[in-house]
């Protein structure tokens, strides 16, 4: 599949120099390369799109093209084009020092064959009041440790740790074959150091010369203010670890924010119902409601009608980068009384007869309903 945007592929800026995209090419080649990988079926494919995306960007004319076309090929751009590298096909000499450092070609130095240790997801619920002032969340996450049996050396203590014969510490073999074109040299990870240029001759006896063992770590993750549900938090260099000298991954914090008794999250304002009288919806009056941070207080409009909204500025939520915290709304809820004693209900008939409404049939037991059971017959 051909890539869309190598800027997203490799991770860097459209403003990124040429040494921040070689960079970040050499990492990911280092990460996805197949031997690196051999259990991992995408990891191959992850490979051929980063080599696409580097060809692309360490190329002016096609970056160019990219920018401003918004194009990868000469696909669409009218005209024919030239011979040029393929999609994928990254320069070589950069595949090769991704892996093996500045060794200068083949003659001398040792292999550098770094592996970046992988990303961590973690899960952790919150709540709408831990929304409100942020909180911190204790976390255990399983990941990779340096051995602290060979100190990440893969081997144990005191034994000898030789160089590879196969590669003689070079971490790759060199390998020529004559073809119709002439001799075709090419360079491939050593296959019995797999590119560490090192034989270990008695591997550790904790981490079977795996170079990390998995441990459980318990670490404490500090959440903003003002998350959303699903809300990713970076926490950099908590993931699993290097090996040989390979940067520690990331540990990805994905927040899950519980559902609320009482309040209805709507981005940074908060929903909640209240419950008034028919009195006070008729009359108005002036009341007290909880919030999330304690009591407000309420003016009920004279004449409020069921469902009428009534807006308290700044008591929501805060947004996640700052500003202004949004509005708590009341929804209000007219509760009708169910039974009425006799001088209440007469009370509300003479309430209907003044406004030349439907009198009442009910007998203010529950035969009527509110406004429609209580006043339910036109006066004659």
């Amino acid at each position: 599949m051909p890539v869309t945007d190598p800027y997203a592929v490799l991770g860097v800026s459209r403003d990124a120099s040429a040494d921040d995209i070689k960079s970040a090419y050499r990492r990911l080649a280092r990460k996805y390369h197949p031997d690196v990988n051999p259990d991992d079926p995408t990891a191959e494919e992850k490979f051929k799109e980063v080599g696409e995306a580097y060809s692309i960007l360490s190329d002016p004319e096609r970056r160019q093209r990219f920018d401003q076309y918004g194009v990868t090929d000469d696909s669409g751009m009218g005209g024919g084009g030239g011979y040029g590298p393929g999609p994928g096909a990254a320069d070589f000499g950069d595949l090769f020092e991704a892996f093996f450092g500045g060794m200068g070609g083949m003659g001398g130095g040792q292999a550098n064959f770094s592996r970046d240790g992988d990303d961590l997801r973690a899960d952790v619920s919150i709540t709408l009041r831990d929304v409100l002032t942020g909180c911190e969340k204790p976390i255990k996450v399983k990941r990779t440790t340096p051995c602290t049996h060979c100190s990440g050396t893969g081997g144990e203590p005191g034994s000898e740790i030789k160089t590879c014969d196969t590669c003689n510490g070079q971490g790759a073999v060199r390998r020529i074959a004559n073809t119709f074109l002439g001799s075709v040299t090419t360079t491939t990870t050593c296959p019995t150091c797999r590119g560490t240029g090192k034989k270990i001759e008695k591997p550790c006896s904790k981490c079977q010369g795996k170079k990390v063992t998995v441990e459980t770590a318990d670490l404490t993750v500090n959440i903003p203010a003002g998350v959303q549900h699903g809300t990713t938090l970076r926490v950099s260099g908590q993931g699993g670890a290097g090996i040989d000298g390979g940067q520690p991954g990331d540990l990805y914090v994905v927040v899950a924010v519980a559902r609320d008794a009482r309040f209805e999250r709507d981005d940074i304002h908060l929903y909640a119902p209240l419950d008034i009288t028919f009195a006070q919806a008729a009359m108005g009056d002036q009341i007290e409601a909880e919030s999330l941070d304690g009591t407000v207080k309420i003016s009920i409009p004279r004449g409020s009608q069921p469902q009428a909204e009534v807006r308290i500025k700044g008591r929501g939520l805060p947004r996640l980068r700052g500003g202004a915290r949004g509005d708590l709304i009341y929804v209000l809820r007219v509760q009708v009384p169910k039974d009425l004693s006799q001088e209440r209900a007469e009370l509300l008939r003479k309430f209907a007869e003044l406004g030349n409404e439907r009198i009442p049939e009910g007998d203010g037991q529950g035969g009527g309903g509110f406004l429609g059971g209580l006043f339910g017959k036109k006066k004659k």
